[in-house]
């Protein structure tokens, strides 16, 4: 079964929009690890089109060395009702139109490796809320922007709880975080009480 890893840069008050704000703090080695194993771990990424748009302009210029290589080879999905499949020309592109939910839940099914949500505000929050990831990777910022595309929905459903499986400090307060969608309670208690 493939796993949806969703990876954002994050500020202290939720804010993954264009994040150029980033750029004021240094990432130091682990940050990069961070990034690297989350990319070469992946078998593909799945992105929105509004993000998928803004790499196809920028990563076909950075593909000297191994990570960009492989950001410009690796096999994408765009969500997308309007980018035309000859638009969808970065690498191995394939758009996913229609039922998101239903077209990504069955990409889940397949087997192979994980599925990569970088950036993609909407794309993030429509998975989010229909409990489609399996493990959340962020860099959290010590910034407090006060207004952007955040994260989390403004309402949800129903209340998720997150563990926390990774936290690592790296340069200039930033943190290395990866939760993971925690058990249901009320399953654990009924499987326990089988």
């Amino acid at each position: 079964m493939t796993r949806i890893v969703l990876t954002e840069f994050i500020s202290l008050d939720g804010v993954i929009e264009e994040p150029r704000w980033t750029f004021q703090f240094e990432r130091g080695p682990d940050g990069s690890q961070f990034k690297w194993d989350e990319l070469f771990n992946s078998e593909a990424l799945l992105l929105g089109r509004v993000t998928y748009q803004g790499f196809a302009q920028a990563w076909p210029s950075m593909g000297n060395d191994d990570f960009g290589k492989r950001m410009n080879s690796i096999p994408k999905y765009v969500v997308s009702s309007t980018l035309t499949d000859a638009e969808a020309s970065w690498g191995p592109t394939t758009v996913i139109r229609g039922e998101v939910v239903a077209e990504i839940a069955k990409l889940k099914e397949q087997s192979g490796g994980d599925l990569l949500v970088e950036g993609s505000s909407e794309l993030a929050q429509t998975l989010i809320a229909h409990g489609l990831i399996d493990e959340y990777r962020l860099m959290l910022f010590p910034v407090v922007l006060g207004a952007g595309k955040r994260l989390f929905p403004a309402e949800v459903n129903e209340t998720a709880t997150l563990t926390l499986t990774e936290a690592k400090p790296d340069r200039d307060g930033v943190m290395l975080l990866t939760y993971h969608p925690a058990p249901d309670k009320a399953s654990a208690t009924d499987a326990g009480a089988a």
